[in-house]
Protein backbone atom coordinates (compact mmCIF):
# COMPACT_ATOMS: atom_id res chain seq x y z
CA UNK A 1 0.00 0.00 0.00
CA UNK A 2 2.85 2.37 0.77
CA UNK A 3 4.38 1.76 -2.66
CA UNK A 4 1.08 2.64 -4.38
CA UNK A 5 0.78 5.82 -2.31
CA UNK A 6 4.34 6.84 -3.24
CA UNK A 7 3.63 6.06 -6.90
CA UNK A 8 0.59 8.34 -6.90
CA UNK A 9 2.59 11.41 -5.78
CA UNK A 10 3.59 13.39 -8.86
CA UNK A 11 5.34 16.22 -6.99
CA UNK A 12 6.60 16.22 -3.42
CA UNK A 13 5.63 19.04 -1.11
CA UNK A 14 8.51 21.52 -0.88
CA UNK A 15 9.78 20.74 -4.37
CA UNK A 16 9.50 22.96 -7.43
CA UNK A 17 8.32 21.93 -10.85
CA UNK A 18 10.17 23.55 -13.73
CA UNK A 19 8.30 26.60 -15.00
CA UNK A 20 9.33 29.25 -17.48
CA UNK A 21 8.29 32.54 -15.90
CA UNK A 22 11.64 34.31 -15.74
CA UNK A 23 12.32 33.74 -12.01
CA UNK A 24 15.10 31.65 -10.51
CA UNK A 25 14.29 28.53 -8.51
CA UNK A 26 15.63 30.26 -5.38
CA UNK A 27 13.23 33.21 -5.76
CA UNK A 28 10.33 30.93 -6.58
CA UNK A 29 11.03 28.65 -3.59
CA UNK A 30 11.12 31.60 -1.19
CA UNK A 31 7.87 32.98 -2.59
CA UNK A 32 6.18 29.56 -2.40
CA UNK A 33 7.12 29.22 1.29
CA UNK A 34 5.81 32.72 2.03
CA UNK A 35 2.62 32.19 0.06
CA UNK A 36 1.93 28.86 1.76
CA UNK A 37 2.10 30.64 5.13
CA UNK A 38 -0.34 33.28 3.86
CA UNK A 39 -2.53 30.51 2.47
CA UNK A 40 -2.61 28.85 5.90
CA UNK A 41 -3.59 32.17 7.49
CA UNK A 42 -6.28 32.67 4.85
CA UNK A 43 -7.66 29.18 5.42
CA UNK A 44 -7.76 29.90 9.17
CA UNK A 45 -9.60 33.18 8.56
CA UNK A 46 -12.06 31.51 6.19
CA UNK A 47 -12.87 28.86 8.77
CA UNK A 48 -13.10 31.44 11.58
CA UNK A 49 -15.62 33.40 9.54
CA UNK A 50 -17.77 30.33 8.85
CA UNK A 51 -17.74 29.36 12.54
CA UNK A 52 -18.74 32.91 13.49
CA UNK A 53 -21.44 32.89 10.79
CA UNK A 54 -22.95 29.70 12.18
CA UNK A 55 -22.67 30.63 15.84
CA UNK A 56 -23.24 34.37 16.11
CA UNK A 57 -26.06 35.57 18.37
CA UNK A 58 -27.37 38.69 20.02
CA UNK A 59 -28.78 42.05 19.07
CA UNK A 60 -26.69 42.31 15.89
CA UNK A 61 -27.23 38.69 14.83
CA UNK A 62 -28.64 39.32 11.37
CA UNK A 63 -26.10 41.88 10.21
CA UNK A 64 -23.16 39.87 11.59
CA UNK A 65 -24.55 36.62 10.15
CA UNK A 66 -24.56 38.21 6.69
CA UNK A 67 -21.21 40.02 7.13
CA UNK A 68 -19.44 36.88 8.35
CA UNK A 69 -20.73 34.89 5.38
CA UNK A 70 -19.66 37.61 2.93
CA UNK A 71 -16.16 37.71 4.44
CA UNK A 72 -16.03 33.90 4.38
CA UNK A 73 -16.66 33.96 0.63
CA UNK A 74 -14.02 36.63 0.06
CA UNK A 75 -11.45 34.65 2.07
CA UNK A 76 -12.29 31.51 0.05
CA UNK A 77 -11.73 33.42 -3.20
CA UNK A 78 -8.46 34.79 -1.82
CA UNK A 79 -7.35 31.25 -0.99
CA UNK A 80 -7.83 30.28 -4.62
CA UNK A 81 -5.75 33.23 -5.86
CA UNK A 82 -2.90 32.41 -3.47
CA UNK A 83 -3.00 28.70 -4.35
CA UNK A 84 -2.93 29.46 -8.08
CA UNK A 85 0.11 31.71 -7.61
CA UNK A 86 1.90 28.94 -5.71
CA UNK A 87 1.19 26.53 -8.56
CA UNK A 88 2.27 29.15 -11.13
CA UNK A 89 5.62 29.37 -9.33
CA UNK A 90 5.98 25.57 -9.63
CA UNK A 91 5.22 24.89 -5.98
CA UNK A 92 2.78 22.66 -4.16
CA UNK A 93 0.08 24.22 -2.00
CA UNK A 94 -0.80 23.24 1.51
CA UNK A 95 -4.36 21.99 1.62
CA UNK A 96 -5.18 20.08 4.79
CA UNK A 97 -6.36 21.18 8.25
CA UNK A 98 -3.12 19.92 9.80
CA UNK A 99 -1.19 22.21 7.45
CA UNK A 100 -3.15 25.20 8.73
CA UNK A 101 -2.45 24.27 12.34
CA UNK A 102 1.29 23.89 11.72
CA UNK A 103 1.73 26.93 9.44
CA UNK A 104 -0.60 29.62 10.81
CA UNK A 105 -0.15 31.51 14.07
CA UNK A 106 -3.75 32.77 14.05
CA UNK A 107 -5.38 31.87 17.36
CA UNK A 108 -7.90 29.05 17.14
CA UNK A 109 -11.43 29.71 18.32
CA UNK A 110 -12.78 27.51 21.09
CA UNK A 111 -15.26 24.80 20.15
CA UNK A 112 -17.97 26.47 22.18
CA UNK A 113 -20.13 29.40 21.09
CA UNK A 114 -18.54 32.79 21.78
CA UNK A 115 -20.19 36.14 22.29
CA UNK A 116 -20.37 38.38 19.23
CA UNK A 117 -17.82 40.66 20.90
CA UNK A 118 -15.35 37.77 21.35
CA UNK A 119 -15.90 36.67 17.74
CA UNK A 120 -15.19 40.20 16.49
CA UNK A 121 -12.08 40.53 18.66
CA UNK A 122 -10.75 37.18 17.43
CA UNK A 123 -11.38 38.09 13.77
CA UNK A 124 -9.73 41.52 14.12
CA UNK A 125 -6.69 39.89 15.74
CA UNK A 126 -6.55 37.32 12.92
CA UNK A 127 -6.60 40.04 10.28
CA UNK A 128 -3.81 41.87 12.08
CA UNK A 129 -1.71 38.69 12.09
CA UNK A 130 -2.21 38.30 8.33
CA UNK A 131 -1.32 41.94 7.69
CA UNK A 132 1.78 41.89 9.90
CA UNK A 133 3.05 38.85 7.95
CA UNK A 134 1.93 39.99 4.50
CA UNK A 135 3.56 43.42 4.26
CA UNK A 136 7.18 42.29 4.77
CA UNK A 137 6.58 39.30 2.48
CA UNK A 138 5.36 41.67 -0.25
CA UNK A 139 8.51 43.79 0.15
CA UNK A 140 10.74 40.71 0.01
CA UNK A 141 9.02 39.50 -3.16
CA UNK A 142 9.44 42.93 -4.75
CA UNK A 143 13.11 43.10 -3.77
CA UNK A 144 13.65 39.64 -5.33
CA UNK A 145 11.98 40.73 -8.59
CA UNK A 146 8.87 38.58 -8.07
CA UNK A 147 6.39 41.25 -9.13
CA UNK A 148 3.53 38.78 -9.53
CA UNK A 149 3.75 37.63 -5.92
CA UNK A 150 4.19 41.19 -4.70
CA UNK A 151 1.12 42.29 -6.66
CA UNK A 152 -0.98 39.42 -5.30
CA UNK A 153 0.03 40.10 -1.71
CA UNK A 154 -0.53 43.86 -1.93
CA UNK A 155 -3.55 43.96 -4.24
CA UNK A 156 -5.46 41.01 -2.83
CA UNK A 157 -4.14 39.81 0.54
CA UNK A 158 -3.42 43.18 2.14
CA UNK A 159 -6.38 45.05 0.66
CA UNK A 160 -8.91 42.31 1.43
CA UNK A 161 -7.71 41.92 5.01
CA UNK A 162 -7.50 45.66 5.63
CA UNK A 163 -11.04 46.20 4.39
CA UNK A 164 -12.47 43.25 6.29
CA UNK A 165 -10.66 44.31 9.47
CA UNK A 166 -12.09 47.81 9.10
CA UNK A 167 -15.62 46.36 8.91
CA UNK A 168 -14.96 44.17 11.96
CA UNK A 169 -13.55 47.05 14.01
CA UNK A 170 -16.59 49.17 13.11
CA UNK A 171 -18.79 46.41 14.51
CA UNK A 172 -16.62 46.28 17.63
CA UNK A 173 -17.36 49.99 18.10
CA UNK A 174 -21.06 49.25 17.65
CA UNK A 175 -20.90 46.52 20.30
CA UNK A 176 -19.23 49.00 22.65
CA UNK A 177 -22.18 51.35 22.11
CA UNK A 178 -24.58 48.48 22.84
CA UNK A 179 -22.78 47.75 26.09
CA UNK A 180 -21.47 44.37 24.92
CA UNK A 181 -18.13 44.89 26.64
CA UNK A 182 -16.45 42.63 29.17
CA UNK A 183 -17.02 44.06 32.62
CA UNK A 184 -13.95 45.33 34.49
CA UNK A 185 -15.77 44.66 37.79
CA UNK A 186 -16.17 40.89 38.31
CA UNK A 187 -19.12 41.48 40.67
CA UNK A 188 -21.07 43.43 38.03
Amino acid sequence: MTDKKAESIVQDFGSLAPVRIGLSAEVRAKSVRALNRLLAHTMAMRDSYKKAHWQTAGATFYELHLLFDKHYGEQAALMDSIAERIQTLGGVTIALPGDVVSESSIARAPRGRESARAQLDRLANGHETVLLDARPLAREASDAGDDGTNDLIVSEVVRTNELQCWFIVQHLSRHSELGDLPSADPSA
